[in-house]
């Protein structure tokens, strides 16, 4: 792993986990089917089969979701009163649409942010990336910058 490709800070790694891939190199593909997790990536080799995001992204995707689609379902019943099919018909189809659609975006974000913070045994990881950081900061700070 080389010290340009690895993410500066927590919201460039989570940006990588979003687009799923690697937040370490911004290159492997970070799934290896819709909410599989790949063990490693296929770029650098950074192990991933550790992480532990549980259903905080299926919470995170419905917190969303539901402020998205809360706000719309009032408005239209507040102004144009349509019938029970209709909301049926609107909002069915957008929930499902937009849970379905965030849910591998924030399950990327969620294991880059782990990745990041060193957490679920992500601790060597973050600890490589420390000691690989480390002689850049001494260097700079060495030049007076």
């Amino acid at each position: 792993m080389t010290l340009d490709k690895l993410p500066r800070n927590l919201p460039q790694a989570m940006w990588r986990g979003v687009r799923c891939r690697c937040p370490a190199c911004g290159e492997g593909k970070l799934f290896r089917a819709f909410l599989k997790v790949a063990d490693e990536c296929p770029s650098c080799g950074e192990p991933f089969h550790h992480h532990r995001a549980d259903d905080f992204p299926a919470y995170l995707v419905i917190v969303i979701a539901g402020h998205i689609v809360v706000p719309l379902i009032l408005m239209v019943e507040t102004d144009f009163h349509p019938a029970y099919w209709i909301h049926l018909a609107l909002w069915l189809p957008l929930t499902l649409g937009l849970c379905l659609g965030l849910l591998q975006p924030v399950k990327g974000a969620v294991v880059a942010m782990q990745w990041f913070l060193g957490m679920h045994g992500f601790e060597p990881a973050m600890k490589q990336r420390l000691a690989l950081m480390q002689p850049a900061t001494l260097e700079i700070r060495q030049s007076g910058a």
